[in-house]
């Protein structure tokens, strides 16, 4: 994003939760002669003041970025006049972020899904396309599974030709009983907010997907449910009486209690600045109000003939993923154990971005990476993956300096633009429609563009359109 010509921007962020610390901390350290952050929007007081002390701590010498609340943020861009704007608020708020620093030329850095419906796509589409060709303002879509090591392996593979063309993919992600839960007590729980588990999470498999094949999804059925979490399942297995929160929970054992209290982060992100805004971090995963699902299983089809068999269960023993891609000259496997198994006392809530977290000291499942290729007629052999330091095995850094150094010549094309954020997001929407209707859907027939150059057919509304606008609440 930064040029010679201009090598320290501006930026503000909005959405001030968990989410945000990747962004702060790198502009804090490796990237901090690129550029500062001069604004903080969210609706919580005290989450931009707990990043506040964190810049203190570490630049004493910088000012504080200023504070703003969402339904200042016309004024924020009048006065602050940032470069560039970092999205990490809930998802379903995206869209007016990124369509309103769009259209007063300003990049957007968003974090995925880049937005939750059809509408949200249409305004950003527009947006996008009117600051191409006013400003060159530029959105990018951060899917930082693109830079992980392994998946790049895999992209390399599949794109090299060494398995021929592709006719099948299967895939399989378990989120496990810490992580996958955590998705119940939070916003996530409600599909209004999150677009469920098939947009918020998903849509990281999917852009995968669609990146190492080079191809286009146009056609998704699917099935699934809420068969673990929430009241009803409880009451079916006899759990008995739960409170609406962890923390009034007076069974202190009992392992899908989170503990906010205990945890430094959690305590001053979020049980700390409850008075501000009334979230709530901690609600019972078993609790009413849940409408999103955790069993999920889908059939995508490409526009070059091939097909995807997806799942996800958000409530498995063990955390990581299986995919096979299927090919005309061979096959490419990778098998990726996060976590072996967790313990009630472990409280590392998403082990793909803990660069430092504990082992499981798993002997049958360790967890570990292995890819294996094997071209028709030979033996299969093992691929050996580089790992860097830091989240997601180094890919988060190389994510990081392609948001605020620029992306170099890369063979891969791992930098996501807003084509990238539809083409994965909106199998997640097809999904949702089709457990709706219990009908395949074409995604062609939501009139939203595929391609960069296809037509938008969907209204997408006025500019500057009025939404509520929340702070993050990761």
């Amino acid at each position: 994003m930064a040029s010679t010509e201009n090598p320290r921007k501006k930026y503000a962020l909005a959405g001030t939760g968990s989410r945000a610390e990747m962004y702060v901390d790198a502009l804090l350290g490796p990237h901090s002669d690129l550029g500062s952050l001069v604004a903080f929007v969210d609706t919580n007081e005290h989450r931009m003041s707990y990043h506040d002390a964190r810049i203190a701590a570490r630049r004493p010498d910088w000012p504080a970025p200023h504070h703003y609340r969402p339904d200042r943020l016309e004024e924020m861009f009048d006065v602050e006049r940032p470069d560039a704007l970092i999205v990490t608020t809930p998802d379903y708020t995206h869209a007016r972020y990124v369509t309103e620093a769009l259209d007063r030329g300003v990049d957007v850095i968003c974090e995925k899904p880049m937005t939750t419906t059809v509408q949200g796509i249409a305004e950003i589409v527009r947006s996008a396309r009117r600051a191409k060709e006013a400003s060159g303002a530029n959105l990018v879509v951060t899917f930082n599974y693109r830079y992980s090591p392994r998946n790049s392996v895999v992209k390399d593979i599949v794109q090299s030709g060494r398995i021929g063309k592709v006719t099948s993919v299967h895939f399989e992600w378990c989120l496990d009983t810490v992580h996958g839960a955590d998705y119940f007590r939070r916003w996530h729980r409600n599909k209004a907010n999150s677009g469920g588990l098939l947009v918020h999470k998903s849509t990281h498999h999917f852009d995968l997907v669609n990146w190492w094949l080079g191809d286009v999804p146009e056609t998704v059925y699917a099935q699934g449910g809420l068969r673990f979490y929430g009241a009803q399942n409880a009451a079916e297995r006899g759990l008995g009486e739960r409170p609406e929160l962890s923390r009034d929970n007076p069974d202190r054992d009992d392992p899908f209690n989170l503990d906010l209290a205990a945890d430094q982060k959690l305590r001053g992100l979020y049980l700390e600045g409850e008075a501000d805004d009334g979230y709530q971090r901690d609600r019972d995963v078993f609790s009413e109000g849940i409408d999103i699902e955790d069993n999920l299983s889908l059939v995508v089809g490409y526009r070059r003939g091939a097909s995807m068999a997806y799942t996800l269960v958000a409530h498995s023993p063990w955390e990581g993923y299986r995919v096979a891609i299927n090919g005309t000259e061979g096959r490419v496997e990778i098998e990726v154990v996060e976590r072996g198994s967790v313990s009630p006392d472990r409280h590392t809530l998403d082990p793909s971005v803990a660069a430092d977290a504990e082992g499981s000291g798993e002997q049958v499942r360790p967890e570990a990476t292995r890819i294996l290729l094997q071209r028709h007629w030979e033996p299969a052999r093992e691929i050996a993956v580089p790992e860097g330091e830091g989240g997601h095995g180094g890919g988060d850094a190389m994510l990081l300096s392609d948001v605020f150094v620029g992306p170099g010549e890369d063979p891969l094309h791992r930098q996501a633009g807003y084509i990238d954020g539809i083409r994965s997001v909106l199998v997640g929407i097809g999904a949702n429609e089709s457990l709706r209707t219990g009908q395949a859907v074409r995604l062609a027939d939501f009139g939203v563009p595929l391609d960069d150059e296809a037509p938008l057919t969907v209204d997408a509304g006025a500019s500057g359109q009025e939404r509520a606008a929340t702070g993050v609440r990761a």
